[in-house]
């Protein structure tokens, strides 16, 4: 599955790919060029990262999940408890 931006989300990643083939590799590329890239790592590493990103959130969640007894636990017969004292 590959990972779609909007117009505006490439419109703003084209300039930053244009700028490291300049600054890191000494070439400079075109809109269209840098487009192209844009479009090959967003599909070939795209799901990689989309997937651990997922993972991570899973992992997070589910510590969250595992804690909610202790969480939300609420001790019973609170109220004969508390109008004693």
């Amino acid at each position: 599955m590959a990972i779609e931006l909007t117009k505006e989300e490439t419109a703003s990643i084209v300039p930053s790919l244009q700028k490291y083939f300049r600054e890191e590799l000494d070439q400079e590329i075109s809109e269209m060029r840098a487009k192209m890239v844009l479009s090959y790592f967003l599909k070939e590493i795209g799901p990689f990262a989309y997937n651990k990103g997922v993972k991570d959130a899973e992992a997070f969640f589910r510590g969250k999940v595992e804690d909610l007894t202790a969480t939300c636990f609420e001790d019973g017969l609170t109220y004969w408890v508390k109008k004693r004292t």
